[in-house]
């Protein structure tokens, strides 16, 4: 079924509706983002099950109306990485650079979620009608990269302890919530997750969180990390004072 928008009743209305946008959709004019959604159908997911698999055409986009998707990534030797946690506002798949190609990594649902699919050579056409909104979907892309690419920074650069630290801080950033003795990660992640996440293995993890517990930087409880010593993190992964390093970016 495809996606509708209520027509706004006031000024106050509309102005009211796009400021509840927010990730990806945030980049359009609330007009802009009605004429993609309008290119939606919605689809639910349950947990577990996947929207797409690596190695499948990539000839469609998914907005995350409501939820929490895994993007995973396997590898040659059979391991498999943890890319992102994705939640609403967020948007993935499609081809590369407008070209035919496959999916480069899995997209499961961590939980039920709402999904938007739109088909790749609709959204096509979109973009080639407005200059302006070409402009902007790109730019909502390159931010896309650029969280990409630090991800990938922090996991070469400053090892496992750092790639860790840098997870925990781009977890705060996306589900913290401030607590007396902290910043509580609203997202409860088992070790093997969190391994996941930097290519290693959960007794590692295990042994790193211990350590910073020992030390006093994060503390866990029924299962969600808190952070109490947020700059001993940043120290660990050479991150940078903000806004240097926004929020925008750094995310899981």
């Amino acid at each position: 079924m495809a996606m509708r928008q209520p027509a706004a009743g006031s000024a106050y209305a509309k102005e009211a509706a796009e400021a509840q946008r927010s990730g990806f959709s945030a980049f359009f004019t609330a007009e802009q983002w009605r004429s993609i959604e309008a290119l939606m159908t919605e689809r639910r997911v349950e947990e577990g099950s996947f929207l797409f698999w690596e190695g499948e055409p990539a000839d469609k986009l998914y907005f995350i109306l409501s939820g929490k998707v895994k993007l995973r990534k396997s590898t040659e030797d059979g391991k498999e990485f943890i890319l992102s946690i994705l939640q609403e506002g967020d948007l993935t798949g499609g081809p590369e650079a407008g070209r035919q190609s496959v999916y480069g990594f899995s997209a499961e649902a961590a939980r039920e979620a709402r999904i938007g699919v739109i088909a790749w050579k609709e959204l096509e056409a979109l973009l080639l009608s407005s200059g302006e909104l070409a402009v902007r979907w790109m730019n909502g892309m390159a931010l896309q990269q650029r969280i990409a690419e630090s991800k990938f920074r922090d996991l070469l650069l400053y090892g496992k302890p750092g790639a860790l630290a840098s997870t925990l801080i781009r977890l705060s950033n996306s589900y913290g919530r401030l607590r007396p003795n902290g910043l509580e990660i609203g997202l409860r992640l088992t070790n093997a997750e969190l391994a996941e996440f930097i290519g290693t293995t959960r007794e590692s993890v295990n042994r790193m969180l211990a350590s910073m517990k020992d030390e006093g930087i994060v503390s866990v409880k029924g299962g969600l990390i808190t952070i109490a010593d947020l700059p001993a993190l940043r120290r660990l992964c050479g991150c940078p004072s903000c806004p240097a390093c926004p929020k925008e970016v750094c995310r899981i």
